[in-house]
């Protein structure tokens, strides 16, 4: 069966400091600038699940979120993401597991991420990110996720895709 456009020339539209846009035939889309990847973290605390918030410039407003961030030149996807969890939640993970890679709007990014998951979580400091992310933490019970959430959207607060997976609780069996 033939794809349309998946044999077309790829154009670079424009470039910035951390994003590029392509043209592929008559598709746009977006990705990191040097394929840079991602890791998303679902972090787990007994019976919790670690969440962030954080103030998102492309959505005007805040949005609740699995803890994730970028892999570094040279590093792996499980050290970036417990030095990522520990940044942004202040807890450390002893151990993290991947679960695999996942694309989350491949219509529109080329991106993908890996999500892993975090067990053993030790805190050693109140998170929050970098100064400039403003990022809050929150520490959920597994069984009050599906209020929790239901509560932030009523407050206004977008949800990210990833979350839709603790709502289902496949992932969390192990």
């Amino acid at each position: 069966m033939s794809v349309p456009d998946a044999d077309a020339v790829e154009e670079t539209v424009w470039q910035g400091k951390w994003l590029v846009g392509r043209k592929r035939g008559r598709w746009e889309y977006v990705g990191r600038v040097g394929g840079t990847r991602a890791a998303v973290i679902v972090a787990i605390d007994g019976d919790h699940v670690l969440l962030v918030d954080q103030y998102r410039v492309p959505l005007g407003r805040r949005c609740l979120e699995l803890p994730a961030g970028l892999v570094d030149a040279g590093e792996t996807v499980a050290g970036a993401a417990a030095r990522e969890l520990e940044e942004e939640t202040g807890y450390r993970p002893a151990r993290v597991t991947e679960i695999g890679e996942f694309a989350s709007s491949p219509g529109m990014v080329s991106e993908t991420f890996t999500l892993v998951r975090a067990e053993g979580l030790e805190r050693v400091s109140n998170g929050g990110g970098e100064a400039d992310e403003g990022i809050t933490v929150h520490r959920v019970p597994l069984p009050e996720i599906p209020a929790y959430v239901a509560a932030r959207r009523g407050e206004g607060m977008m949800i990210d895709v990833k979350l839709l997976m603790l709502l289902a609780g496949d992932i969390l069996a192990g």
